[in-house]
């Protein structure tokens, strides 16, 4: 119900309570005309009361709202003159009827969110809705990045954070990473695995023999021309070549299969030296961070990151504006996989559910302490006016039924001490 309606029902109870007590007034007068003789008296016994009933509760439901008759009669206009408490008593009773975190615990897990988010995405096309209420999300933010305002914001931001990047310490916490526990060892494990395995085909091995016969004869012929004194050239740099090649390839296998070898360990040298390098040396960090000001200022950097992202933009609208579109049907396919993905684990939704209601329990103080906080500071910041409409539009007609009660209610007590005046002998 608008507040128009609201509004017309409370004034139309209003004109009915009112109209009641008129009513009796006049039956009042017309009694006390008669002289309250025969059935008159009973007619004045009842309206005199229903004109007291009638006139105290008007009295009671005016003074919860205004001053009645606008006198400074005490403990009148009660609501705005406690205003204040009124808020903070609301509040607390919202608080921890409402929000309790026992509460908002037992709600999530008797709703069963994963399940209802597994049916939701199941049925019908709820999953073609979702994928089009993202895309419109994605068009929206497009839309606001457009805005040449905005992409100078985002230009400096990044800008700002990327000159303040300590990129040589970063490369070095990150290179710390991944040589925990010798994973650069598996590295140079599967690096000298890879090197072996291909030095031990035949036709690298003829291919590296011929490199190395070709330098040879480039860069000594006087060499080679002696050689040919002796023996075939050709022949005698395929053997050498081939010896060479073979014993780099067991050099690499020997290597590769004994963890203890010295080079492992030189290597592990040279790696735990540029690791401290890295992440302690302020020269080296100024040489890195030198570059990354240099490329950072560089217009070709500037340019080149431009268009990836306005490529980029391009080709989110071109594909937004399609029928079918490519992300609307990979976000509808993955919600409808999520969806049943849900369905069939059992598991899966315990866990989500669980995981919900942990994260209801870790908010849920400081959300009914700023639930709180904000009705009862939304309350006291309302007009005195505004809080009294407000009250009155809710529960005003209401309130008005008890007037009409009251004159009822007052009419018929009369009666009743009427009669006991009437036949209860009193001396």
């Amino acid at each position: 119900m608008n507040s128009n309606s609201k509004q017309q029902q409370l004034t139309n109870m209003k004109r009915s309570a009112t109209a009641l007590l008129a009513g009796v007034t006049f039956l009042f007068i017309l009694a006390r005309w008669q002289q309250g003789m025969g059935l008159w008296g009973w007619v004045a016994a009842f309206a005199e009361a229903a004109m007291i009933g009638a006139l105290a509760d008007w009295f009671a439901v005016v003074a919860l709202f205004k001053r009645p008759l606008g006198l400074p009669i005490p403990h009148t206009a009660i609501i705005p003159r406690n205003k204040e408490r009124i808020a903070d008593n609301l509040a607390v009773f919202v608080r921890d009827k409402f929000l309790a975190t026992d509460t908002l615990v037992e709600k999530i897990r008797g709703f069963d969110p994963a399940q209802k988010i597994a049916g939701w995405l199941n049925a019908d096309n709820n999953a073609d809705v979702f994928a089009g209420k993202v895309l419109a999300m994605v068009a929206n933010g497009l839309d606001f990045i457009d805005d040449v305002r905005v992409q100078n914001a985002l230009r400096n931001a990044i800008q700002q954070n990327l000159h303040q990047l300590d990129l040589g310490k970063m490369v070095g916490n990150l290179m710390d990473i991944l040589t925990e526990d010798n994973r650069h060892q598996m590295l140079l494990n599967e690096a000298l695995r890879k090197l072996a395995t291909t030095l031990d085909d035949p036709a690298t091995q003829k291919a590296l023999a011929g490199m190395i016969i070709e330098v040879a004869g480039r860069e000594y012929p006087s060499l080679m021309q002696m050689l040919g004194m002796v023996a075939d050239p050709e022949e005698f740099s395929q053997k050498i070549s081939a010896s060479l090649v073979a014993s780099i390839n067991r050099w690499l296998h020997d290597i590769g299969d004994d963890p203890a070898h010295p080079r492992r360990q030189q290597f592990d040298e040279v790696v735990a030296k540029f690791l401290e390098r890295m992440k302690n040396d302020p020269a080296f960090h100024q040489k890195i961070n030198h570059w990354k000001q240099q490329l950072l200022a560089s217009p070709e950097a500037a340019h080149y990151i431009d268009g990836l992202w306005c490529q980029l933009k391009n080709w989110l609208r071109d594909d937004l504006a399609k029928d079918d579109s490519l992300l609307r049907v990979k976000i509808a396919g993955g919600a409808r996989h999520m969806g049943q993905w849900l369905a069939d684990n059992p598991a899966l939704r315990d866990s989500i559910n669980d995981h919900m209601a942990d994260a209801a329990r870790g908010i849920a103080s400081d959300l009914r302490d700023t639930i709180a906080l904000h009705i009862a500071s939304t309350v006291k910041q309302w007009e005195d006016s505004e809080l009294v409409r407000e009250l009155e539009l809710s529960v005003g007609s209401d309130l008005q039924f008890i007037r009409i009660n009251g004159t009822v209610v007052g009419g018929l007590i009369g009666i009743a001490l009427h009669a006991i005046v009437v036949y209860l002998p009193f001396g």
